[in-house]
């Protein structure tokens, strides 16, 4: 196979391309995205806080088909899958977990043990190398990043803070991970490790966590759906960074679908790769 060629679709999974947020889904944008794994020299990347359980969870729920890589945990482990085995990749704890010395997330856990407002998430949630909390949303988004990104520092715990917000628990989602764990860093370290091209390489996203990759200078893709406090401040990064082609928000109309989830992947990723246009484009009639 011919790398310089293969399409990569980095994606995020909730209110991404799976319609579980308040917005309406057009019907057969998930359907399209689908048989986009018949194109040729095409690879499919799921990007994503899940787990690899609730990665498969939401495949059999929502019908989405499997891919062919899986970062997970926010990007705390990364895994190929090759029908249906799915193996994880041991060199990626090794790159990250050196911002954490010789701790794991019950250090973390017991360092934040002092915060009242953050509320463990479901052991499911948590990972070797990230651990998740629930933060009432009565309080300040900012604050509680300082207040926790501060005691971290103070106790020389190098830690990536990733803030999100959902919808129907009305709660906010703080992500604490190794420094150097994040979306945009697990995407290029597939990218070097399979020699996959940026000019080929698409990722989308919605919320909070994706906003770092959003702005990395990969070529990506905001769906629709996505929260104004978000597409605010991606809008207010890419000005700031002046990446204003490498950034594409979805607005409706593509086919004509409404820009939410995979409508609005579909969208930005025929803007990047306008040759699936076609191909699309007779699927659709299929």
């Amino acid at each position: 196979m011919n790398r310089e060629r293969t399409i990569l679709l980095c994606t995020d999974l909730d209110r991404t391309i799976l319609p579980n947020g308040l917005q309406h889904e057009s019907p057969q944008a998930r359907f399209l995205l689908s048989r986009l794994k018949d194109y040729k020299n095409f690879k499919l990347a799921y990007v994503t806080g899940r787990n690899r359980e609730l990665i498969n969870e939401a495949m059999e729920t929502f019908y989405i088909p499997e891919p062919d890589y899986a970062i997970g945990d926010v990007g705390a482990s990364i895994y190929e899958i090759n029908n249906g085995n799915w193996q994880e990749w041991e060199s990626w704890p090794n790159e990250i977990k050196k911002d954490w010395k010789a701790m794991d997330n019950k250090h973390i856990i017991e360092a934040l043990s002092v915060f009242p407002e953050l509320e463990l998430q479901e052991n499911e949630q948590q990972h070797r190398y990230k651990v998740s909390y629930y933060v009432d949303a009565k309080h300040e988004k900012s604050e509680i990043i300082t207040k926790v990104t501060q005691h971290l520092d103070e106790r020389n715990i190098a830690s990536n803070i990733i803030w999100s917000f959902d919808d129907k628990r009305n709660a906010g989602l703080l992500d604490v991970l190794p420094f150097s764990a994040n979306k945009d860093h697990a995407i290029r370290y597939i990218m070097k490790k399979k020699k996959y091209r940026i000019c080929n390489t698409v990722f989308a996203g919605d919320s909070g966590n994706d906003i770092a990759a959003l702005t990395s200078g990969l070529q990506s893709v905001l769906v629709k759906n996505a929260q104004d406090e978000v597409k605010e401040e991606v809008q207010r990064i890419v000005k700031e960074k002046k990446i204003a082609r490498k950034v594409y928000m979805a607005r409706g109309n593509y086919l004509g679908m409404n820009g939410n989830y995979s409508a609005g992947v579909l969208e930005g990723l025929v803007h990047f790769i306008p040759e699936l246009h076609s191909w699309l484009l007779d699927s659709k009639k299929k």
